[in-house]
């Protein structure tokens, strides 16, 4: 997807939030990896905030592209979620993801990854990946029935430096298609989809090669982007 390239690192001990300094610095159009101890305002998918107290990894990827066509752009987000969970893996952990991107394990949430793209005609013209991964930070007790962290699950606390680091490793590849639908989870699960203000009740069938999300309806299959609907298992 992208050829390797020169990254500009920058680490906070607090900042309100990662995705936003990187948006500050988005029109110097450097290639960007910003990380935090911890987080003040970290935000997720639809403006939704959420911990990020010291012991997980919050970082942001801004990149910038030279020919890299729109109709591709799933890419992104695709390679994101396999950096997430081969990080895991690496670490003894059996990941899923939620389509389109949320990564759970045990059944619980255990990282969350925000996409902002730019486009420029029919390009993408840069990126920003925001992750939020659960190391050994608390967890307020509000979301202890639905989410989890590294600790959690095995009881080990990570150096979370080196949880990162092979964050970023995993973050440079090229994760191929068939590796990402190897880690979809929840197929054949009925589901709640929310499609703008309407919710609707399926089946999901399986992920597409293109990222669609294939779903039986009452009114029959039907296929979705990751823009059009949430999905709540």
């Amino acid at each position: 997807m992208n050829k390797k390239i020169t990254w500009e690192r920058k680490h906070f001990d607090c900042i309100s939030s990662t995705n936003e300094y990187a948006k500050e610095r988005r029109l110097e159009k450097k290639n960007l990896i910003v990380t935090a101890t911890r987080q003040t305002g970290g935000k997720g998918t639809k403006g939704r905030s959420f911990s990020s107290e010291k012991g997980g990894v919050y970082l942001t990827k801004l990149t910038f592209y030279e020919d890299f066509v729109a109709k591709e752009a799933f890419k992104i987000m695709q390679n994101a979620a396999v950096a997430v969970c081969e990080t895991l893996v690496f670490f003894g952990l059996k990941p899923l993801i939620k389509w389109p991107n949320d990564v759970y394990v045990s059944n619980k949430k255990i990282c969350g990854i925000l996409i902002e793209n730019t486009f420029s005609g029919t390009n993408v013209s840069s990126s920003l990946v925001g992750i939020g991964l659960n190391v050994s930070n608390a967890l307020p007790q509000e979301l202890e029935s639905i989410a989890t962290s590294m600790f959690l699950e095995t009881g080990i606390v990570q150096n979370v430096d080196e949880v990162c680091e092979k964050l970023i490793e995993e973050l440079d590849k090229d994760h191929k298609e068939e590796t990402y639908l190897s880690y979809i989870g929840y197929m054949g699960r009925e589901a709640n989809l929310l499609i703008g203000d309407k919710r609707v009740r399926g089946r999901l069938v399986c992920v597409e090669n293109d990222g669609k999300l294939r779903v039986e309806t009452d009114e029959g299959e039907r296929l979705f982007s990751a823009a059009e609907i949430s999905v709540r298992i």
